[in-house]
């Protein structure tokens, strides 16, 4: 029997066409992370050109700004460090883990890699991923909780790029529409969201509503267990939630979407397929929506107007009970097989430390975890960057514990929660049975 079976067709078990992509690649993932241990007799010495200089491989995802201020940030590395030279390798996430899960089976992994937080126990659990506090990163500026999500038994195998909150985003030109108040994030309960979003979907054209859906992420339901003392995972790698914990969360879903708080169930799917400029909040079809803090930016400049930061309501009105956490919004990892960990290390301490670095970057992957570099930088901001900085420091004494790391299979979680919401939504599973059937089978995910 092979160490990571793949999982079965999306035909043979009911899976839409998404989930099978997404489970394809988690298994991808561990199959190529655990190939590195086989692999890691066959490596040569370090090798450089006959000029003495040397070349790495970086890989990272995302759009055309991000490979914009990451090409100014090489620049800016490459003119510090002349026989350093760096070769940039990017694409979009759909393919990006398929990619690099064939690379690293291959024993051809980019030399630095834009890692995530649903992969890097993956690979560092199997080897893939280079132990970063045996070579010269600084992390004394960086902030805790964002540095220890790149620790685990196998050592700081990522350091992150950004640092980012989960958020409730409002569009107030949508609330003033309606004539209702924007709410107090501070005080505000579950029952005033419900209230509140059922409100402005009444005072507002057909099609457009209060709050978009949740249930097509992790963030949300991350925040309403950790209000009901529970948690996504454990520290010890499983699940820290039963179904009738995950089943609460639908009930309550299913309650907004009966008054009209949120979108109904084909609404919701098809929103889930929009890209992220046409999305119900940028369109000005949702009043609030649910989204990680780093995304303000792009989706205030596709509104086409001025968005607001939002705690998460909490069960008791105080923001302290919220408990929210500093998300690692990516992080800068190394391939374990890097025939020049030295050069390498040097370009993630440049990227974490170096003021030029931030300089480039900017707020792109989130708040600059680096406080001294987020200083500096603060000045060059927009407007909206500016926001989610402000927004994370007023945050930071309401944190609650930070959370565990996803385990080894935990990128298979988020496409179980669509389906299941999906599910749900359309009346074809009771809430319990839906939760029932979600954690078997996110249970077996994080196991295999």
């Amino acid at each position: 029997m092979p160490l990571f079976p793949r999982p079965a067709s999306a035909a043979a078990s009911g899976a839409p066409a998404k989930p099978k992509r997404r489970l394809r690649a988690t298994a991808a993932v561990a199959a190529a992370a655990a190939a590195v241990l086989a692999l890691s007799a066959c490596g040569g010495p370090a090798q450089s050109s006959a000029d003495g200089k040397v070349e790495l491989r970086f890989s990272w995802w995302g759009g055309d700004k991000r490979a914009q201020v990451t090409q100014a940030a090489i620049a800016a590395f490459e003119a510090q460090n002349p026989n350093i030279k760096i070769k940039a390798e990017y694409g979009d996430w759909s393919g990006y883990w398929d990619k690099l899960a064939t690379q690293v089976a291959a024993n051809d992994a980019p030399d630095i890699i834009q890692m995530d937080e649903k992969y890097i126990t993956e690979y560092s659990s199997r080897g893939a991923l280079l132990d970063l506090s045996k070579y010269s990163v600084d992390t004394s500026k960086l902030d805790e909780a964002a540095l220890n999500a790149g620790k685990n038994e196998k050592g700081l195998t990522g350091i992150a790029a950004g640092i980012n909150a989960a958020t409730i985003l409002a569009n107030p030109a949508v609330f003033k529409a309606a004539g209702v108040a924007l709410p107090d994030d501070k005080t505000w309960t579950w029952e005033d969201f419900e209230r509140i979003s059922a409100e402005v979907t009444a005072k507002s054209p057909k099609g457009t509503y209060g709050a978009a859906a949740y249930g097509t992420d992790e963030a949300s339901l991350g925040v309403w267990l950790r209000q009901n003392g529970k948690s996504l995972y454990t520290s010890d790698g499983k699940l820290g939630f039963e179904p009738s914990d995950i089943a609460g969360w639908w009930d309550f879903l299913k309650q907004l979407s009966e008054k009209k708080a949120v979108p109904s169930a084909s609404e919701v799917v098809e929103a889930e397929a929009a890209p992220l400029d046409q999305s119900g909040l940028a369109t000005g079809k949702n009043g609030l929506a649910f989204w990680w803090s780093n995304q303000l930016p792009a989706l205030e400049k596709a509104a086409g107007g001025e968005l607001q930061v939002l705690r998460f309501p909490s069960k008791t009105g105080k923001a302290a009970d919220t408990q929210l956490w500093y998300k690692a919004s990516q992080f800068w990892s190394a391939s374990s097989r890097t025939k020049h960990p030295e050069e390498t290390a040097k370009f993630i301490n440049f990227l974490a430390n170096d003021k030029k670095a931030g300089q480039a970057l900017l707020a792109d992957r989130g708040v600059y975890p680096n406080s001294e570099v987020r200083a500096a930088i603060q000045s060059k901001l927009t407007p909206a960057d500016v926001k989610v900085v402000k927004f994370i420091d007023q945050i930071k004494g309401e944190l609650g514990e930070a959370p565990a790391p996803p385990p080894k299979g935990a990128g298979a979680i988020q496409e179980i929660i669509k389906r299941y919401t999906s599910e749900v939504l359309f009346n074809r599973l009771s809430t319990q049975d839906a939760g029932t059937k979600a954690v078997d089978e996110m249970k077996s995910a994080i196991s295999s």
